[in-house]
């Protein structure tokens, strides 16, 4: 069985799937374009198990019209003529352009999403429109439970819906962990951290709520120590400090921010840091945190529970129902109060209890690796060959004429 995976680019995470993928059928990765505006990660390089084709090598894909796109993943698709498509979404061009060449050709469409219905505000028409788009793939695979329900009220039926989109290398991070610790006081020195602290990693943009968790960790600074019936002067319990990886728009008003309140010594921000390094970052961290007011999943929390770190999630991250159980806590992102209360929390909690919430996450990752991907391909794969595909219509054909004019 022969398996097409469109990503808009093959990043790290994207070519540990398509390498799991590719152990259960013959899977060629095609990749939009070669470098992308919202993320600098290196290009993935090296032997793969799975074929790889580029569209624009040069370029990202907001430079390039649907008329463009459109032709190159047709002659993609049409060169190496799949069973199966595995498309990412309904709304991008080269999403939209591969589902028509499905529908045209008759190969059964996967749709890879992670979408889920408390996104963002959903209004009537395009939630109309989604439900004819939707109804064009046979079968889906998903990151979990929300992602699940939302396109069984999209109309796909649930039974065509499954779930291992939503995976990270997690022997990869685990591996390096334990490597970094045991060379911690050398690596620590050499990437200048702080013996304790919460690790955060986002885009510096407005979604990832920064700004409140910058406030609710000055909050958490603030608090006092209660010990009995007494309340002891904050400086009494060192507090850890605050480590943002990542890079975006919004870095100088975080600065600025840290400035005002006083927080520049206690907070740090190394910028964007490459897939090498990351593992660093989590190793040496003693809780994260991910403060998103909305988020279609978090990968970066699967980095840290395979890091066996305990976790403090937002409770809009679409991966909380799987990924945040007996292993820390959640929080109101619009409420800086109960996230501070969290850090507080958190950061006054024993080694061992600590040591508890890591080694849950650490069973918490076992099942959610890129072998889930691939199983989970090749279940969505094998459905769609089995399912029924109607013919092609006019208005089906209309539909995705539309959809493609909105995105030039």
């Amino acid at each position: 069985m022969r398996v097409a995976v469109i990503f808009d680019r093959l990043g790290p995470y994207h070519c540990a799937r398509l390498e799991a993928a590719a152990r259960q059928c013959d899977v060629t990765g095609i990749e939009v374009a070669a470098e992308t505006q919202d993320y600098g990660w290196s290009s993935v390089q090296g032997a793969a198990r799975y074929s790889r084709v580029t569209l624009f090598p040069g370029g990202d894909t907001p430079t390039m019209s649907a008329k463009q796109i459109s032709e190159r993943v047709e002659e993609a698709l049409q060169n190496c003529r799949p069973d199966a498509v595995a498309v990412p979404g309904w709304s991008d061009k080269s999403a939209l352009a591969a589902l028509r060449w499905c529908v045209e050709t008759g190969a059964p469409a996967i749709l890879m999403s992670e979408s889920a219905a408390r996104d963002e505000q959903r209004l009537r028409w395009r939630e109309w429109i989604k439900r004819q788009i939707v109804d064009l793939y046979s079968t889906a695979l998903v990151g979990g439970q929300l992602h699940i329900d939302y396109l069984v009220e999209l109309g796909m039926p649930r039974k065509h819906i499954f779930t291992g989109y939503d995976v990270v290398d997690n022997d990869y991070f685990a591996r390096r962990a334990i490597e970094v610790r045991n060379s911690k006081f050398e690596i620590r020195k050499e990437y200048g951290l702080p013996e304790n602290y919460f690790l955060a990693s986002a885009r510096f943009i407005k979604k990832k709520n920064l700004p409140t968790l910058i406030r609710a960790y000055a909050e958490y600074r603030q608090r006092p120590e209660v010990r009995g019936q007494r309340s002891i002067v904050s400086g009494s319990m060192p507090r850890w400090d605050l480590v943002l990886l990542g890079d975006g728009p919004l870095r100088e008003s975080l600065n600025s921010q840290l400035s005002t309140l006083n927080l520049h010594r206690h907070v740090h921000l190394p910028g964007f840091r490459q897939y090498n390094e990351l593992p660093v970052y989590y190793a040496l961290a003693k809780a994260f945190v991910h403060a998103s007011t909305t988020e279609q999943w978090g990968l970066v929390v699967n980095e840290a529970i395979a890091a066996g770190l305990p976790v403090i999630v937002s409770s809009r991250c679409g991966c909380v129902p799987e990924l945040v159980r007996d292993n820390g806590f959640t929080f109101d992102p619009m409420n800086q109060h109960e996230l501070a209360s969290r850090l507080f929390e958190m950061a006054s909690s024993s080694h061992d209890e600590r040591e508890r919430l890591g080694h849950a996450s650490l069973r918490i990752a076992t099942n959610l690796g890129p072998n889930r991907f691939g199983e989970g391909l090749k279940r969505a794969a094998m459905m769609a060959l089995d399912f029924p595909r109607r013919k092609f219509r006019a208005f089906d054909r209309a539909i995705l004429f539309g959809a493609m004019r909105v995105r030039r």
